[in-house]
């Protein structure tokens, strides 16, 4: 952070939310409590906002969002869905009217969070671990941003001495000034979100802000060899390879690698092993993230929807003997296939079931590498034609290294979908 710290606008002055899911509207509902006039804008024309309106959030849905007026904001929160390029965003800024990720407003109104994660792959399940490992320790933990409840939800609900585990995206991190967790992670870095950030440089930058604001009290968790990073923290480094107080519970190679960095990130908060090893021995991993569904007639269904890049999806693959068959695609987020389809043939992948927009690139990346690959257009047909596909002692895996916006509304309903078609056959 350069400069003063931008202070919160005074009761009464007007500040504007650009986008009203959950992260918007817990933001605006925290700033409306504290006598703030709130004005909320949302694409979305069929947006439900009762709560808001019931606040006394003025509302601006589709078309209205281009009436809003500038003239008095003094502040403006943006979620995460909502690109820096924006309309309203970039005429802000053009006005010189600072811009905040909801995380930024959150660590203002609630709490620095106690540890954020963030990472190209991994931020759920190593945010909901850390958080296991802490309730093993007997110390009260709430798990927050980009996993859970937005951090503004915790306004006024938090009892004293409660720790905030936070997943921090780099669409959250592009836009803070003060965030400064206690104990910031990055997990990996792989290429993602391209067609939001641009390049690999902008979106290494925005996940590198986490640790911007630490100081020498605080501890920076990285994998061993990664380079320097900002800030002026105590580093600590993590690899998969490391002697943990004991053996995950959860499946694969990559979940080793999350489990290591989450013990880094509570022996840095002082937790015994003893308790560290409780929590690694009973955590069931997260949902949506190589959640077994069931079995039908011995083929088993696994349920990886949370894989929205190639490398998540590869990491699925590795955590399964050859023979799995996978089901891949979605939306599109500017990403080559050619390592995941490397991944898959030398993994002995049987099939790939492809879905969505991608499915024509996965086809070309996956016939280069001489993969199989059949081309289904949604998931019912995937998850049919790889059930014929597929023998007893087989595993047909939903892993789709894309985001789902082309079918779904997010991973979790796509995840959803996935079990209840499996669950009906």
């Amino acid at each position: 952070m350069s400069g003063r710290p931008t202070p919160l606008p005074a009761p009464g002055a007007t500040v504007l939310v650009a986008g009203l899911a959950r992260s918007g509207e817990a933001a605006a509902l925290a700033l409306a409590r504290r006598g703030l006039r709130v004005i909320g804008t949302d694409a979305n024309a069929g947006l439900e906002t009762g709560r808001l309106r019931a606040a006394g959030v003025e509302v601006l849905l589709g078309a209205a969002t281009e009436r809003a007026p500038l003239d008095d904001v003094q502040l403006l929160v943006k979620s995460p869905g909502v690109p820096g390029e924006a309309a309203l965003v970039a005429a802000a800024r053009a006005r010189a009217v600072p811009v905040w990720s909801e995380v930024e407003l959150g660590a203002r109104l609630v709490a620095q969070p106690t540890v954020g994660i963030t990472g190209t792959n991994g931020k759920t399940t190593t945010t909901a671990l850390a958080g296991a490992i802490l309730a093993a320790a007997g110390r009260p933990a709430a798990l927050a941003g980009n996993v859970g409840r937005p951090l503004c939800a915790l306004d006024g609900v938090l009892e004293p001495g409660t720790a905030v585990v936070c997943e921090l995206s780099s669409f959250q991190l592009e836009d803070i000034e003060i965030l400064r967790p206690h104990v910031a992670v990055l997990l990996n870095l792989t290429p993602d979100h391209l067609d939001r950030h641009g390049s690999l440089e902008r979106y290494r930058a925005a996940k590198l802000r986490i640790f911007e604001n630490q100081g020498p009290d605080d501890v920076a968790v990285l994998p061993r060899g990664f380079g320097p990073v900002p800030g002026r923290a105590r580093r600590v480094e993590f690899a998969a390879a490391d002697t943990l107080p004991a053996e995950p519970r959860i499946p694969g190679e990559h979940n080793r690698e999350n489990a290591a960095a989450a013990v880094a990130a509570a022996r840095a908060l002082g937790v015994a092993d003893a308790a560290i090893a409780d929590a690694l021995r009973a955590f069931p991993g997260v949902p949506h993230r190589l959640e077994p569904v069931r079995e039908v007639r011995g083929v088993a269904f696994v349920n990886d929807s949370k894989a929205t890049n190639p490398e998540s999806a590869q990491r699925g693959l590795l955590a399964y003997p050859p023979g799995l068959r996978v089901i891949l695609g979605g939306s599109r987020k500017g990403t080559p296939f050619d390592a995941l389809a490397r991944t898959a043939r030398d993994r002995g992948v049987a099939g790939a079931y492809l879905i969505g927009e991608t499915a024509a690139e996965l086809a070309a990346a996956l016939a280069a590498a001489g993969v199989p690959a059949v081309r289904c257009g949604d998931l019912d047909a995937a998850v049919a034609r790889a059930f014929a596909d597929a023998r007893p002692g087989e595993t047909i895996l939903l892993s789709p290294a894309c985001a789902s916006f082309d079918q779904f509304a997010d991973y979790e309903r796509r995840g959803e979908r996935f079990r209840a078609i499996v669950e009906a056959l």
